[in-house]
């Protein structure tokens, strides 16, 4: 098993994109199906751009096995209110910062889910959310 980690800073779009660039230069190596890549991709860059657009800080954990990616990224943040709205396609809190950068328009979590075998989202008002996801490598 490999594991990589990351520390992502809130606000910091210069540098969001950097774990699933990481992540997608090791799994063409372990020579992965380019489809299954870009699912991984876009749900991890997703998940680290919520970080940077919504939360303080955050860490990404990555574990690769031959069968899966299983990637965990925890937030200290104000955490997700309601959930199941946040799940609904163009649903948003970014900032008109964000929004005016390109980002926020809704669709973060809808296509972490779209792309991910598993997803699951827990999230504590005040505190910070976790995500963990998990893609098939087979």
């Amino acid at each position: 098993m490999m594991h990589l980690h990351y520390k992502v800073a809130g606000g910091d779009f210069a540098g969001a994109g950097q774990a699933s660039s990481q992540l997608k230069k090791v799994l063409k190596q372990l020579g992965v199906n380019p489809q299954i890549i870009k699912r991984a991709i876009i749900a991890l860059y997703e998940a680290e751009v919520n970080i940077v657009a919504h939360a303080n800080r955050g860490i990404i954990r990555i574990h690769i096995t031959s069968d899966f990616v299983k990637i965990e990224l925890d937030d200290e943040g104000p955490g997700i209110e309601d959930i199941s709205k946040a799940m609904e396609k163009g649903f948003s809190t970014a900032s008109d910062k964000v929004r005016s950068m390109g980002f926020g328009a809704g669709m973060g979590l809808p296509n972490i889910q779209a792309n991910a075998d598993s997803f699951t989202i827990t999230s504590k008002q005040g505190v910070g959310t976790h995500l963990e996801i998990t893609v098939q490598l087979r």
